[in-house]
């Protein structure tokens, strides 16, 4: 009987893992976790059979994959830990979730590791779906971090910027960026190529076996400003270039927005799933999302008369939200959406199997559903100009004709960088000479140091970034130094970090950059993770002297060795 009850599972996880397939979605699942009581959950799935596959092909192949959203709080085994266990057994036994995704420190809030909760929910039979983010690590540190999942079995990730601290032990952590959601994408495409790294010996390498990580990205469509909404558009193609192999989209209720970014998925021809955002909204998150406490989430004013009138209702509003979501998964599904990512706080299984069974139930009239996410900001931003027979959008896209004023010292910058610092620049052999004494301290080294200061704020990190950002520079101006693209947090062109106090530093550069048709310039280049050798040196001498990575792209080589 024991043997018979371990065959049973085995084959049915071989048929799967050979191109046999399930007959349907909850076959899989029933076999893992047979497998799983049988095992005692000892060791990992991944070991036997492969498990991070199932949420991977589950957005290749022709249903809706679904993933549903857990919340971790602060502690090791308090009541939220427990009950968060709790749902993703019941979703394991369910059938119907592919994956579970964990939060990473949501709000900025210390909270118990989304990373090593995940190798406890992927003992249970089902795969989590962890937020990896760049916040309070290095890149050693999420380097290493990596390993750990890989060794683990836990291969499904969402790389994001994270939310910025706002507490911490005796006060608010220190803020620590130190590579974006590129870099950590890019490293991540490294090791599933077999990461190469430099041997003990001069001129040698070693390799590493390759990775299995199954990572994504995540783009905001719901951004009010023209501005904005390029930038983060930019951005996500720099994330697939990078090697993203899904997207998510932040949470928002514009049903013109939700289909925009699937119209730029055809338009950029990215050829990797994308997944959108269902949020059951109570009225207590939507009135305090419509006022951009919680960054990047966008509910308009609009939107929470209505939910504040549903919570009258004798079920406070419950029957009504959760509606709204298969409202959504239906026309998700429609638009050609590959999965859907459900969440929403204090949610069961049960809410989220309503939302699918009641979805499926509109799908085949799911346009009549659009009228009611109707909730444009004012004002705002679409990059394609609207159909008035369907309330969507037509291909058609909207005129983006306006130039941006800039000021003077952009102007100014532009002017010198073009006279010093392009190779064929008047005084650009001139800088040269000077730089080498620039690169040994002296009065030289002070001026740079003092006009960059007065400039442009400069933190003198040595690998400059300036003339990647329009002038604005992203380790002094960005709270989270970001050298690629603005993060999902922005609201109406401020900073989340500093709301209606500073522009965030990439609405600065793209309205600069358009007032000379250059902002297109964004989308192609790539900016690497500043180097910290360069820390507190020239950052003219490491141009000059071809050491950094705006040397490189120019072409400019260090001078031969002395023998």
């Amino acid at each position: 009987m024991r043997d018979a009850f371990f065959r049973l599972s085995v084959d049915k996880i071989h048929k799967y893992k050979h191109g046999g397939g399930f007959n349907r979605r909850a076959e899989q699942f029933e076999a893992f976790r047979i497998l799983g009581c049988f095992l005692g959950f000892i060791g990992t799935l991944e070991e036997v059979a492969g498990m991070g596959d199932i949420f991977k092909n589950s957005l290749l192949d022709k249903e809706l994959s679904v993933t549903w959203e857990l919340v971790p709080g602060r502690g090791a085994v308090e009541k939220g830990q427990e009950e968060l266990i709790r749902s993703a057994e019941d979703a394991a036994k369910c059938g119907k979730i592919h994956a579970l995704t964990i939060t990473d420190n949501p709000g900025g809030n210390p909270a118990i590791s989304a990373e090593f909760l995940g190798l406890e929910v992927n003992k249970l039979g089902i795969e989590p779906l962890v937020h990896f983010t760049c916040k309070d690590k290095s890149r050693n540190e999420i380097e290493n971090l990596l390993y750990g999942l890989e060794r683990a079995g836990v291969g499904n990730l969402l790389v994001m910027t994270g939310d910025y601290p706002v507490s911490g032990y005796k006060g608010r952590s220190r803020p620590v960026f130190d590579i974006d959601p590129i870099h950590i994408i890019e490293m991540i495409t490294d090791m599933n190529n077999g990461f190469e790294y430099p041997g003990m010996k001069p001129g040698s390498t070693i390799t590493l076996k390759p990775a299995n990580f199954f990572a994504g990205a995540a783009v905001s469509p719901f951004k009010g400003l023209e501005s904005e909404q390029m930038v983060q558009y930019y951005k996500l193609k720099k994330k697939i270039d990078g090697g993203a192999q899904f997207v998510i989209t932040q949470l928002g209720y514009d049903a013109r927005k939700i289909q925009e970014v699937l119209q730029i998925k055809k338009k950029y021809g990215f050829d990797v799933p994308f997944i959108g955002n269902i949020y059951i909204l109570p009225f207590g998150a939507a009135n305090v999302m419509s006022k951009n406490f919680i960054p990047g989430c966008v509910v308009t004013k609009d939107l929470v008369k209505v939910i504040d009138g549903e919570r009258k209702a004798d079920d406070k509003g419950k029957g009504a939200r959760l509606l709204r979501g298969a409202q959504m998964y239906a026309f998700m599904k429609g638009m050609g959406f590959d999965g859907v990512h459900i969440g929403g706080h204090g949610m069961k299984v049960d809410d989220a199997l309503y939302i699918i069974e009641k979805g499926e139930e509109l799908l085949p009239n799911w346009q009549d559903e659009v009228a009611k996410f109707d909730f444009p900001q004012k004002g705002g931003f679409y990059y394609f100009n609207k159909d008035e027979k369907t309330g969507l959008n037509t291909d058609e896209e909207a005129p983006r004709t306006s130039r941006p004023v800039v000021p003077f010292s952009y102007k100014f910058s532009r002017l010198m960088h073009n006279v010093c610092f392009e190779p064929k620049g008047a005084l650009f052999g001139l800088m040269t000479g000077m730089s080498k004494r620039a690169d040994n301290g002296g009065f030289f080294r002070f001026m740079e140091h003092m006009s960059k200061v007065g400039l442009f704020e400069c933190m003198d990190c040595g690998d400059c970034a300036l003339t990647d950002v329009a002038y604005v520079c992203p380790m002094s101006q960005c709270p989270k130094n970001q050298r690629n693209g603005a993060c999902g947090g922005s609201f109406e062109g401020w900073c989340e970090v500093y709301p209606n106090e500073k522009q965030c530093v990439w609405v600065q550069a793209y309205d600069r950059l358009k007032n000379y048709n250059e902002e297109g310039k964004i989308e192609d280049n790539m900016v690497p993770p500043p180097n910290w050798d360069f820390f507190h040196t020239s950052s003219w001498a490491n141009y000059f002297l071809g050491r950094d990575h705006s040397a490189k792209k120019v072409g400019i080589q260090p001078p031969p060795k002395k023998d």
